[in-house]
């Protein structure tokens, strides 16, 4: 398959069999041995000469995160015909505990990797006796994948011919920035690797799909833009698609989603996606508006912000420009359904839910104190205009709610900036209504590698959004912020399991990791993707 790449050309990714060396590099992966012996590493022609220069001199013992980039020797050069020019060797130190280690080896290779002029890569899996090597290669492809993203739209480029696959940006000098001839990765392993390699490289395409769409700046990226994104989805692989207008929202009374977006000249849409994983069966059709979609279905919502400025409770400037990263949620939803509708998971339909708008203080924009009806009929007394999230969020999850009758729902939101002071960039809140489905979410995150911590819920924070003129505010005082947006929303699920997720903290500015760039992350696509694939 083909991973769209930012510096404008395709990362072809293939797994085979053959014991045959591919392209112009070779990856392989070191392991060093506890008492100074020689280093763990693939049985290959060659491969041991390339390493015993530089072991004896103590330079490369394949200590963790250790490089060495060597030429290769006659034996190795011949057995390739001479196409092969550089051994790339990437130490892993002890043995790695479970698929996040794997994929932060990845991130180092790919980083090696991209300091040469690597153009096919022929990428030999670690020697391991604690794993197969197929559940070695998912994360190491995925991990790689994800650090070759880059986002350069917007560069200028140099004016004058271009040779070759060398583009150079007008803006930069830098090596690293500028753009990798990186063309092909080759993973070689035994039967079954393919499939394998095939579903980590669809995950990593959706996470850099959803960082594109979080890197696109306010005016590059709109609530038209999700509904865009979504009907092209759904004309290639056949979802059922839905986009909400201003005026669709006025008859089914949507309130919170047309109370943020009066100050923006964008229009608002919830644009809705359905996947049915399971036909109707016959004779048994029902309205889905009576028992929803037949089978279980999963409802996720995701918050489309696509630039937040607080509206008339206005931010402070400075950093106000990364609130474009206010639609992570929406973008980590609509990329997790690329990789469902590719792969037509059976058994379960997933209807994907992204209300998207602006939050501007315009003439007309919603102003502290004002009450708003959302959909079902709730009053709400809004405090503070930059709480909008939840009132976006709350129409979503009770239409979503009545319309499909989901077995389960999982929402994502940067809600809060109190997920930071409690928990920082390390992991995201995780609260919700049902414990079975809170920890199912918890390992799908611990698989993923995008942790969460669980915090509580309870009437006791509920009382704190009692309104003296209306059934709700949408905020209290600044205590237990991130539980009271969680709590507020939890009046607009009934009894339907559910969880939220804040990921305010890593949606982006996520911590250090080899494999996840500065600004946005795409987290929570692999979460929801890991959730769907072992739902049963």
């Amino acid at each position: 398959m083909s991973k769209k790449n930012q510096n404008n050309h395709e990362i072809t990714v293939k797994a085979t069999t053959s014991s045959a060396i591919e392209g112009d590099t070779l990856l392989c992966f070191v392991r060093a041995v506890d008492g100074g012996g020689p280093p763990v590493m693939p049985d290959h022609p060659g491969l041991a000469e390339c390493l015993a220069g530089a072991f004896a001199s103590g330079d490369f013992i394949g200590k963790k995160d250790q490089v060495l980039v060597c030429y290769p020797p006659r034996k190795l050069a011949e057995a390739t015909d001479g196409k092969l020019q550089r051994v790339v060797m990437v130490g892993l130190g002890e043995p790695e505990s479970g698929g996040e280690g794997w994929r932060q080896v990845g991130g180092t290779a790919m980083a090696a990797v991209r300091k040469t002029r690597a153009v096919a890569v022929t990428v030999l899996p670690p020697v391991t006796d604690e794993r197969p090597a197929t559940e070695v290669v998912s994360p190491l492809c995925e991990g790689m994948l994800l650090a070759a993203y880059r986002f350069r739209k917007y560069f200028s480029v140099a004016a004058g011919p271009q040779t070759g696959v060398e583009k150079k940006s007008a803006l930069t000098e830098n090596a690293e920035e500028s753009e990798s001839p990186l063309q092909r990765l080759i993973f070689q392993g035994p039967r079954g690797l393919g499939i394998v390699v095939s579903r980590a490289a669809e995950l990593a395409k959706a996470v850099c799909r959803a960082r594109d769409m979080a890197n696109e700046p306010g005016n590059g990226w709109t609530p038209d833009d999700f509904a865009r994104q979504a009907r092209q989805l759904a004309r290639q692989h056949g979802l059922k698609v839905t986009v909400h207008d201003r005026k669709a929202m006025e008859k089914l009374g949507m309130g919170g989603m047309l109370a943020v977006t009066q100050g923006s000249a964008q229009p608002p849409r919830l644009v809705v996606l359905e996947y049915r994983g399971q036909p109707e069966a016959v004779g048994r059709r029902r309205s889905r508006q009576q028992a929803g979609l037949p089978g279980p279905t999963l409802l996720l919502v995701g918050k489309g912000l696509t630039f937040d400025s607080g509206g008339i409770s206005l931010k402070p400037s400075s950093g106000m420009e990364e609130m474009k990263y206010d639609m992570c949620g929406g973008a980590a939803v609509l990329a997790a359904m690329a990789v469902v509708a590719r792969e037509q998971p059976k058994g379960i339909n997933i209807v994907a839910m992204i209300p998207a708008a602006e939050n501007l203080p315009g003439p007309a924009a919603l102003k502290p104190g004002d009450i708003i009806r959302q959909y079902g009929g709730k009053s709400v007394e809004v405090i503070n205009t930059d709480a909008e999230g939840r009132l976006l969020l709350a129409d979503a999850l009770a239409y979503g709610v009545e319309q499909f009758k989901p077995t389960a729902v999982v929402d994502l939101a940067t809600l809060t900036g109190a997920v930071i002071v409690a928990l920082g960039h390390h992991r995201a809140g995780l609260l919700g209504n049902d414990d079975e489905l809170c920890a199912k979410v918890l390992a799908a995150g611990e698989r993923a590698g995008e942790p969460y911590w669980r915090l509580p819920l309870g009437p006791e924070y509920r009382k704190q959004l009692k309104s003296k003129v209306a059934d709700l505010k949408n905020v209290d005082k600044r205590d237990a912020g991130t539980i009271l947006g969680a709590a507020f929303l939890e009046e607009f699920v009934g009894n339907t399991p559910w969880v939220h997720l804040d990921i305010a903290g890593t949606a982006w500015n996520f911590t250090e990791k080899s494999y996840v760039p500065k600004g946005p992350s795409g987290f929570g696509v692999r979460t929801l993707v890991e959730l769907i694939r072992h739902w049963r």
